[in-house]
């Protein structure tokens, strides 16, 4: 289960280290946007800050994640954006591709949180 674990957790932080380089180098193809997702985008672009952020948190939270001393922590720090990932693939996007992979990985991260609670029990007491 060790191994599992390690593979599915490497492969987890290597995607959101992908995604974060991606929002700065811009490497990968992308579909045509839906006209509800340039809204989003283009409010993106407004908020100028906002996914140079994003892409930060995603490479820090991905490093953080591969590791099984950081794990915990890294599994914090990416809950926000999966949680974002996750609500704009099952309310916009929609594609089955998407939610099965969105699906897949939230509940990795989450595996992650329930798996390494002990360590969490001196941020809530």
């Amino acid at each position: 289960m060790k191994i599992v674990k390690f593979i599915l957790s490497l492969l987890f932080g290597l995607m959101f280290i992908n995604a974060g380089l991606n929002k700065f180098f811009n490497y990968m193809p992308m579909e045509k946007p839906t006209p509800e997702q340039m809204k989003i985008f283009s409010a993106f672009d407004e908020i100028r800050w906002l996914m140079p952020l994003v892409g930060i948190v995603e490479i820090i939270g991905g490093i953080l994640f591969i590791f099984p001393k950081t794990r915990a922590l890294g599994a914090i720090v990416i809950l926000p954006v999966m949680v974002g990932i996750v609500a704009h693939i099952f309310t916009l996007d929609k594609s089955e591709m998407g939610m099965s992979i969105a699906g897949v990985m939230f509940f990795i991260n989450l595996w992650m949180i329930i798996d390494n609670r002990e360590k969490y029990k001196h941020l809530v007491s």
